[in-house]
């Protein structure tokens, strides 16, 4: 009950009443006590009025005029002459005196606390000014027993009153509270369920209907983040089914056009001079759709495997790249230079790491190829307290605008004419299961370089 929105409205509810109530009744009970000690005042007058017309009252009667009053004996000041008007034994010594002409509201609340928490019977003197200007000044001395009983009387009237009116607005606030806010709120979790267990089907979409401005807010929101995902779950739906397709057919088409690049060995020795002229055009074709297809099975995978961390040599793993690229460069005048530190080591996936560097390093010579020109590659790495760097830096041409924008972005980040921009989203995602980053650090017409970051320790830098 209490972990409901309607139930801690109960609670809360209840506390503010009551406590409104506490503060209503502290006021309260040092009024009543003021006009109880006003009203024995006032009675005290009128027994002291009854002896200024008659001097030679009998003590019976003058006894009885005081029990009436409630007072032991009645002092008033008139002309200036302050006259013993009755008087009768007093039981015990007077403990305090208390002047209502000049009290204010913080010393009238003081003194009924205090009376209240007073248990005993005392003798107290009351000093007050007589109704209708009798006299200059009207004094009583009299018990608290009386007082105190009256007060706990009234006190708990009050404090019942006040229960049985938290109570009742307690319970139609929390019927309020359940018909505004809490059955719109469970529509909206209703709504939110019946989407999560069907998000494909639109039917499930909450349409706004609440007349409370918040929470038709929240229902817009929730219909527009409803609707987006729908249109997203659709799309990736399409995506996938597209992607397998594509790698289905990327798979075939590999596999007919290794074939192919086999006959076109036989078709560049042919004496024929017309085929030995298109035979070379016909090679690059077909090696760049291989090339295609493997990238687009290669970032087609499910996901890549989390990286297996061992020590390696980065110097001999840079060789290696080198090589198998100058191998696949043939005759062009590119050059590779491998500056790293030979005796340097770094915690990586060997694989992965490889993966890394020799994307870049063929994006960096493919690049430079393109160009017809002679160009180089370098490879260098340094280390501080917390990563490693490792730098690919190129003499290329730069990069264009359009593969700036979208550098990391598979499909579009290609640089050179039938270019996918794979290979910079894998070695992307790969430094990122390392706890690094790939980034281009600058890019020209004097050339490109680019920067891996990784991490040492427990993966942050």
């Amino acid at each position: 009950m209490l972990n409901t929105l309607s139930g801690r409205f109960l609670v809360l509810t209840t506390v503010f009443v009551m406590l409104a109530e506490v503060l209503i009744f502290v006021p309260s009970i040092a009024r009543f006590r003021m006009d109880y000690l006003s009203d024995r005042l006032e009675r005290a007058q009128i027994a002291s009025l009854a002896l200024l017309a008659d001097d030679m009252l009998e003590t019976e009667l003058e006894a009885e005029l005081l029990e009436n009053a409630g007072v032991y004996n009645v002092v008033l000041r008139r002309d200036e002459i302050r006259q013993l008007m009755l008087a009768s034994p007093i039981p015990q010594q007077i403990t305090g005196t208390y002047d209502l002409r000049m009290a204010g509201a913080v010393t009238l609340i003081r003194d009924a606390m205090l009376r209240l928490a007073t248990p005993g019977n005392e003798i107290i003197r009351v000093i007050g000014a007589p109704v209708r200007d009798a006299g200059l000044l009207i004094e009583v001395t009299m018990e608290t027993a009386h007082l105190r009983r009256a007060m706990v009387d009234y006190g708990v009237r009050i404090l019942i009153l006040s229960a049985v009116i938290s109570i009742f607005t307690a319970l139609l606030l929390f019927v309020a509270v359940r018909i505004v806010l809490v059955k719109p709120i469970k529509s909206v979790v209703g709504h939110m369920q019946r989407y999560a267990a069907a998000p494909e089907d639109v039917r499930g979409i909450i349409h706004p209907s609440s007349s409370v401005v918040e929470l038709r807010e929240a229902e817009e929101a929730l219909m527009q983040l409803q609707t987006e995902l729908t249109h997203a779950l659709k799309q990736r739906e399409r995506l996938a089914q597209l992607g397998g397709a594509v790698a289905k057919v990327s798979h075939d088409l590999r596999n007919i056009l290794t074939s192919a690049q086999l006959f076109t060995d036989r078709i560049e020795r042919s004496e024929d001079p017309l085929v030995r002229r298109l035979a070379p055009k016909l090679v690059n074709s077909i090696t760049r759709a291989v090339s295609l297809c493997e990238g687009t099975l290669a970032f087609g995978r499910a996901e890549e495997p989390s990286p297996t961390f061992a020590v390696v040599c980065l110097h001999e793993i840079v060789g290696d790249i080198a090589e198998s690229e100058l191998l696949a460069a043939g005759s062009s005048k590119v050059e590779i230079v491998n500056t790293v530190p030979a005796p340097m080591m770094l915690r990586a996936d060997p694989e992965q790491l490889f993966r890394i560097i020799m994307n870049l390093v063929r994006n960096a010579r493919q690049a430079i190829t393109a160009t017809g020109q002679a160009g180089t590659v370098s490879v260098a790495a340094r280390e501080t307290e917390d990563a490693w760097y490792i730098t690919v830096a190129d003499t290329g041409p730069g990069l264009p605008k359009k593969a700036q924008d979208n550098l990391f972005t598979p499909f579009q980040g290609g640089a050179r004419k039938g270019g996918t921009g794979l290979g910079l989203t894998i070695a992307g995602e790969l430094a990122r299961g390392h706890g690094g980053s790939v980034k281009l650090k600058e890019t020209g017409p004097g050339g490109t370089v680019f920067e891996i970051c990784l991490p040492k320790g427990d993966g942050t830098i």
